[in-house]
């Protein structure tokens, strides 16, 4: 048998510690091997060329040339390699990192804070960065998985390639009144395609769960804010839903919808920090049941790119409800985990390029007849 070919990393830190945490747990890996390491953005891109790295680890802040400014030159120059944001928990960190993944980083790793021990580091880091860059690097990557399983701690089969299933036929008998969008690895990116491309009239509230920390979020809501058309936000307790208002849910705590208390007044927000679902919280299948909840058939429901299958229950019953489901392709997907999974078990209506996602909303919008679904008021037991 010959010899299989170990995954090249390159770690780029300017932290001499920081670099020997992120060798040890590279090597500790049978599967991976470091192929050098560099102290800044600029001394990577110089050895880059005899290196031939399979995947970058990339510190966000560094003297001479930082991460944002790095990645930036990698995808210039054509690079396509992974790239992984190793980002400290800081506000700067969080909007370099939010910056950096919109502008072509793959992934982030936060570092390891309040350890007691090197060992404790190490493990808590290892948890994180390895199955990221399993999923990154591995020729099954764009894979769904056959089962729920944790966006961190999922790796690729090295199975053929599966096949999305025939859409669901399904006649469209009602507008739909309330967009629901579930994203994770590779998010900030493909948001800022979607999102954007969404018209100042749009008529529908948007509510987006990215599975990401606490902070990150409310750095992203300010980022999408800055580029949409449309008014962008950290979600908050009791916000109501209005035409054209984007909710992003906030880190560490699911999104709910709840159905109005009395007949034709708005639905609301509800934050709670309930047990993780899919290893996540927020989790995409909260938001998407809930939404069926409160607006039965007018939910409208996207599944964008991301490691294991957050979305795929809600999903089910977003159609059973007699809703509406688009799924990215796995082309565009930087992973195709939660968008495979929908489209696998057949339960979207289209799978689409990214770039395809937001003009087919509109279409949605526009060729829905029947009347437009106001929330449910919520049954209150006597």
């Amino acid at each position: 048998m010959g010899v299989v070919r170990r995954t090249r990393i390159l770690i780029v830190d300017d932290s001499a510690v920081m670099r020997s945490l992120l060798r040890s747990a590279v090597i500790a890996d049978p599967a991976l091997e470091v192929a050098g390491t560099a102290a800044d953005g600029q001394s990577a891109l110089g050895i880059l060329a005899s290196l031939h790295p399979d995947l970058v680890l990339l510190d966000v802040e560094m003297p001479v040339m930082d991460g944002l400014v790095t990645v930036r030159e990698l995808r210039a120059r054509g690079h396509r390699m992974p790239v992984i944001m190793c980002s400290s928990l800081t506000q700067r960190g969080a909007r370099v990192t939010i910056e950096a993944l919109a502008g072509g980083a793959s992934d982030y790793v936060a570092k390891p804070v309040a350890q007691a021990t090197r060992e404790d580091a190490l493990q808590a880091l290892s948890r994180e960065l390895l199955p990221r860059i399993h999923a990154l690097t591995s020729p099954a990557r764009e894979q769904p998985p056959f089962a729920a399983a944790p966006r961190l701690a999922i790796l690729p089969t090295r199975a053929s390639p599966l096949r999305a299933a025939p859409p669901q036929a399904q006649p469209i008998s009602s507008a739909p009144a309330v967009l629901v969008i579930g994203v994770s690895t590779g998010g900030p990116a493909a948001l800022d395609v979607l999102l954007s491309a969404l018209p100042a009239g749009f008529p529908l509230p948007v509510l987006v769960v990215q599975h990401m920390p606490e902070l990150f979020t409310r750095m992203l809501a300010e980022r999408l804010n800055q580029r949409c058309r449309l008014r962008v936000s950290e979600a908050a307790e009791g916000d109501r839903l209005s035409p054209g208002a984007i909710h992003i849910a906030r880190g560490n705590w699911h999104l709910e919808v709840l159905a109005p208390s009395l007949a034709g007044g708005p639905a609301t927000l509800h934050l709670t920090q309930a047990p993780p679902e899919n290893h996540c919280r927020p989790a995409v299948d909260v938001l998407f049941r809930s939404a069926a909840a409160a607006y039965g058939a007018g939910v409208l429901a996207v599944v964008l790119t991301g490691m294991g299958s957050d979305g795929l229950a809600g999903c089910r019953v977003i159609r059973a409800h007699g809703g509406a489901v688009l799924a990215q392709d796995r082309a565009t997907s930087t992973i195709w985990g939660m968008p495979g999974a929908v489209a696998v078990a057949g339960l979207a209506q289209q799978v689409l390029p990214l770039a395809d996602i937001a003009p087919e909303i509109l279409r949605f919008v526009a060729r829905a007849g029947g009347e437009l679904h106001e929330p449910r008021a919520a049954v209150v037991n006597p």
